[in-house]
Parts: C-alpha cells; structure tokens; sequence
C-alpha cells in the first residue's frame, strides 16, 4: 500500500524551514530532504513550494542566501538563517504551541 501525503496546512511550511535552517545552512533540495527525513515522509515539498517560500523568507530577512558550490561540486545557493529568523522562529513555535493546544482542546471537549 503506498504511503499517503499529508497536506501541510498554511503557515506551517515557514515554520518547518526556519527550524531546518537554525540546525545548519542548507541548500533548496537538502531543506526539502531533511524535511521528508525528519518527518519519515509525511511531508514531502515540491520544489513548487519550496522555492517560493524561500525566497519569501529571504526578502523577509529571515533567512540569507549564498551561491555556493555544492558537495557534488555545482553551485547551489545555500540558506541561512538570520538573527531576524531566530525570532522569528520562536515566535512561530509559541504560535504553534497555542494551535495545538486549541485543536487538542476541541479534540478532548465532550
């Protein structure tokens, strides 16, 4: 039976790109990988998503893109993320936190 693709709801996308990119800088595809892997698939992000979202947050300032060559020897612009993109980040977590405990409370109410 094939494995069946979340959708990730708004906003979470930002979110999972600023906490991949405050573990190290990364570029577009290996965000994308580390995702799928830390997910174990559950969000798989097309380069349609990616792509755009990252550009996003680098004219946001929230994350720094530099031209790079890659372990395989071809340039990639790899990303970093930007004192602005820590809080960010943390400001999004809390944001996060208080989604989960709103949804769990509709979950849990009789």
């Amino acid at each position: 039976m094939a494995k069946r693709q979340t959708e990730m709801l708004k906003g979470t996308l930002d979110l999972l790109i600023l906490r991949t990119l405050a573990l190290q800088p990364l570029h577009g595809i290996g965000v994308a990988d580390r995702i799928r892997q830390v997910t174990s698939g559950t969000f798989e992000v097309g380069p349609g998503s990616l792509f755009p979202a990252l550009h996003r947050l680098e004219k946001g300032g929230w994350v720094r893109g530099e031209w790079r060559p890659s372990d395989r020897g071809r340039r990639a612009r790899f990303y970093t993320l930007t004192a602005a993109g820590r809080r960010q980040l943390a400001a999004e977590r809390k944001q996060w936190a208080r989604i989960v405990a709103a949804i769990g409370q509709v979950l849990d109410s009789a």
